[in-house]
């Protein structure tokens, strides 16, 4: 069998309510990043490394950039205190060929609003903690194998339409919520070299990334997202490739 590629992967997250609440604490003690993280680990061929708002330049540095095939983000309450710097630094290495990976609540953030280029990413919610039954709409994406026609979370914040983003590119699944809310749950674009993906499960009270099929979404997903080798553009002046009268 052919050597396994190593998808190298970085999974950032603000990591404030955390150190704010003990609820969300007994549920990630680690970290929502943490565990993300755990979950991509268990594949072979997937390397991961952390980063959090609170870390120098938001752990989001041009050489840490430079090491990452996919940006896994998470983020709720604090999109506003990422720098614009590291934001401009995450877009240009999208453009490139890096992945990234949008989750939950990181509809709202800098990076993944820039990159839609719908500047809101809005869309209608309530948080009873409702069951979520999330539909595969797309069978043949990769982002799907090994999911069934739909899977089922005990408890999640429920996400409404409508949702202020492009037309996906691929829309692998649509969630259905008990008190009628329908929506676009897992969402595919490129920019330039890089693939996007939008999940939507991950509120942070409810151990949604402890589901085996949640695992497997984001297994698929930076598999999906990473590309062989980051791509090269030229955008300068050139010379003729002909000879001109």
């Amino acid at each position: 069998m052919p050597e396994l590629k190593t998808i190298r992967v970085l999974v950032w997250n603000e990591n404030r309510g955390e150190q704010t609440s003990d609820l969300i604490r007994s549920v990630y003690p680690k970290g929502i990043h943490g565990q993300v993280a755990a979950a991509l680990s268990a594949a072979p061929d997937i390397q991961t490394r952390t980063a959090t708002l609170d870390d120098p330049e938001h752990g989001l540095t041009e050489d840490a950039l430079s090491q990452t095939d996919v940006l896994f983000w998470w983020g709720h309450m604090w999109h506003h205190l990422v720098s614009d710097e590291a934001v401009n630094r995450v877009i240009k290495h999208v453009h490139n060929g890096m992945g990234f990976v949008a989750l939950h609540s990181a509809h709202a953030s800098k990076p993944f609003a820039k990159l839609m280029g719908t500047n809101t990413g809005r869309l209608r919610w309530h948080e009873e903690g409702l069951k979520t039954r999330l539909w595969k709409l797309d069978y043949s994406h990769p982002i799907a194998e090994g999911i069934g026609d739909y899977f089922e979370l005990p408890q999640e914040e429920t996400y409404g339409e409508h949702f202020d983003i492009p037309t996906p590119e691929s829309l692998v699944f649509v969630s259905w919520f008990p008190s009628g809310e329908v929506f676009r749950s897992g969402c595919c674009w490129t920019r330039s070299g890089g693939r996007i993906f939008f999940f939507q499960p991950g509120h942070e009270t409810f151990p949604i990334y402890y589901d085996e099929n949640v695992k497997k979404v984001l297994v698929n997903a930076a598999r999906w997202a990473a590309r062989p080798s980051r791509i090269s553009y030229v955008f300068d002046e050139t010379k003729s490739l002909e000879k001109l009268d």
